[in-house]
Order: structure tokens, then sequence, then C-alpha cells
């Protein structure tokens, strides 16, 4: 085990809390810093409070078992898992425009996925062709390598929930000239849903030589790539949208941190029991619409908070909450309405009316931390069903809302 791999001692983690939280109450760019009152079209803000940026759950409206993590988990975490508990959480993760996942197969890496000889992360993060519309999120994942014969993969880019195919190292510059700079952002408008244009940020092949307000800067243009690309005339590089409404990511990257390695699997085992009964359970090979899909990524930082887990949110489903919680009855009324039963009672998947959602974007990221297979269950039903956090104080990070213009950072 790495020496950056072993827990801290409870003890150390306090003293270091204890500062790191005196030192953000005593800095501009604390979360409880006021935000400027007013804003121009299609600008985002920081959000000062977590409450700001996602609602909390409310007993009066989602019921009591809100406030009540699961009863019947029987999943637990080794008894010697320890963890940062006292560091304030919300409004100091570092802002990203976009986040790029790579399907490799495998759930660890080496320490640092750039390191690795040959991969896509190493053409990425290496090249000299560096996305113009703002920093990338870089991640590897066990999304499963495309059964072929060659040498490429597949890529999941976000907030466009866009999936691109036959992606090599020698292709990566295309890959971010022709699709990464020219997709939406985590700080960009969401489209209007009248729109033709709204139905898919990214076009089912590489773009035209439009000129776009997206394109790089012109000095990158003759830059030589660290990792030299074998472009063919006719671009091999085709995307398509992930057929997802939602997206769990967990990192599992134990080369990083040993707990990363455990917590993973042992939280993936507990959402599934709770979404399968709701068909809403989607694994690594199932590309049916609608749904959940469940990916380790690597490290995502702050892993003394362990368990990281990010919530993609399809734009389709943001609105849900003001419909469905009107009442006290709102929370089970949305659950039930997620699945049928045939005429022999079995449960059937409901995800034949989302495919008319169209290619929908990520309206919205969230971000929590300390999460523990008794937090499953409500994260299922409050938090990627309906965008809600159940504890906003100790678990969540941060992340984005496109619809309210509104970041953590």
């Amino acid at each position: 085990m790495s020496r950056e791999s072993k827990p801290k001692p409870l003890n150390a983690y306090r003293m270091t809390a204890t500062l790191k939280n005196l030192y953000y109450k005593l800095t501009p760019t604390s979360s409880t810093f006021s935000v400027p009152a007013l804003k121009k079209p299609g600008d985002f803000v920081h959000a000062p409070t977590s409450d700001a940026l996602f609602p909390a759950t409310d007993p009066a409206t989602d019921g009591d078992d809100c406030l009540h993590d699961c009863g019947s988990c029987t999943i637990k975490y080794p008894s010697k898992f320890s963890i940062d508990e006292t560091e304030e959480l919300y409004g100091h993760i570092k802002g990203w425009s976009t986040h790029l996942i790579v399907a490799t197969g495998k759930t660890d890496w080496v320490r640092d996925v750039a390191d690795e000889k040959g991969s896509i992360m190493e053409a990425v993060d290496k090249g000299s062709v560096k996305p113009s519309n703002g920093k990338l999120m870089l991640s590897a994942s066990d999304i499963p390598v495309p059964e072929h014969s060659d040498h490429s993969t597949t890529v999941l880019l976000l907030p466009a929930f866009q999936l691109i195919d036959n992606v090599t190292p020698a292709n990566t510059p295309e890959l971010i000239t022709d699709f990464v700079n020219k997709a939406p952002t985590n700080t960009s408008p969401l489209p209007d849903e009248s729109s033709p244009s709204a139905e898919s940020s990214l076009p089912p092949s590489v773009p035209s030589s439009e000129s776009s307000s997206n394109d790089p800067p012109a000095n990158a243009t003759t830059e030589t790539p660290t990792i030299p690309p074998t472009i063919s005339s006719v671009s091999t590089l085709k995307a398509r949208p992930c057929p997802h409404k939602y997206l769990i990511l967990l990192c599992s990257q134990k080369t990083r941190d040993a707990r990363c390695g455990q917590s993973a699997p042992l939280l993936r085992r507990e959402f599934e029991r709770h979404l399968r009964p709701l068909g809403l359970y989607r694994d690594l090979h199932d590309e049916r619409p609608g749904g959940v899909g469940i990916y380790f990524i690597s490290h995502v930082g702050g892993h003394k908070f362990s368990a990281n887990v990010m919530v993609y949110r399809k734009a389709s489903a943001v609105a849900r909450p003001k419909q469905l919680n009107g009442h006290v009855n709102g929370v089970q009324e949305a659950l039930e309405e997620l699945k049928v039963e045939d005429d022999k009672g079995v449960v059937l998947d409901v995800n034949e009316a989302q495919e008319d959602e169209g290619n929908g974007e990520a309206a919205q990221c969230i971000w929590l931390a300390r999460i523990r297979p008794e937090d499953c269950e409500n994260i299922i039903r409050y938090t990627v069903l309906q965008g809600k956090v159940v504890k906003p104080g100790s678990q969540l990070r941060g992340g984005f809302d496109r619809s309210k213009q509104l970041v953590s950072w």
C-alpha cells in the first residue's frame, strides 16, 4: 500500500479539519461569501449555500423516511474504514467545464491515469491540443471497451451526455477540437427545448468546418501534438446519445486510496438493490433508454472523504420535483409511476416513454462525499430521482445546476 493510501488516525483528521475550517471562514472564497445581486443573462454565479444550489429534503413533503438511513441495509464498510468527518465540504471543489470519461473495462489504474502508456488518458493529458472551453476533468472508467479487433475505445462526454466511438490516441486532437470544444459546458445555459438544435448538442460524426465561438485559438492549430495524430481524410469518430437518464459515478481507484477500492463495489451492490425493483438499474452492457448507469471512475480528489459519488441528471429529470412533491405522498407516487406490472405481477421497465426525451444534456451534477451503504436508498429516492440532498451539511461537496445557472465554485 502506498504511503498516501493509508488512512490517517482520526485525531489527525480533526486537527487538519479544524485548521482548514478556520481558513475557509476567514477567506473570501468561502461558501458563505455573498453573491452579486445582479447578473447578465446567461451568466452563472456562485451559490452561497448548499440549499441555494440543491434543495434539501423536507419531512413535510418527503415524509419522515427522508431523515432515516436504510434500515434493511446489510452491507457494511470494514471496521477500520476511517475518513475525515469534520472538515467543511461545500463550496471547496475546483470548477470544471467538461468531463471526459474513457472506457477501459478496468476498475483500477496506475496512480495517475495519464501515465498509462499508450492510453487515451495519456494522449488527452499530454498532447498539446488542449480544450478551449475551460477545464476538462479526465477520468478512466470501467465502461466496457467495444468488442472489436482494433485498439479504439469509447468515451463519454459530459454534460453533453454523448458517447463518442472509435477513439484512439492518434485521433484525440480531433476529439478535442471537433467534439469537446464544440460541446456544452457546465456553465452553458440549457438549450431552449423548442429549438431544433436542442435535441442534440453534438453531430453524429465530426462537425463541418463551420465557424464556432468555441473554436480553439489560432495558435493552437499550428502546434504539433506530443502524440502525433494520424487522422484520415474521412473521420472515424462517431457521436451518439448516452441512453441513460441518470449517471452515478463512484471513485474506485485503490492505487490512490484503499478506501476507494473498498467502498465502490459495496455501494454499487447497494445502489443496484434499490434500483432493480424500479426497473431502473443498468449494468455495464445495458443500453436500454432511460434508467441509471453506475460506473467506476478514477481518482477525483478528496479520497479522505471517501466515498465520493457524482450524480449527473439529464435536463428532462430536473423539473420533476415541482410536479411530484406537492404533498406528503409525492415520493411514493413518483416511485410507483416509474414501474408497472404485467398481468402476472412481473415488474416491467417503463422507459419506452423516455425514448421521446431526445438526446438530453446534463442539467445537474450533484457531488457527494462520505457516502456509506446505508445512504444509498435515500440517494436513489431523493438525489437521483428528484435532485434533493438528504445530508447537505455533511455530504454535499458541490456541483452545478444549469437550469438555475448556479455553481458551487
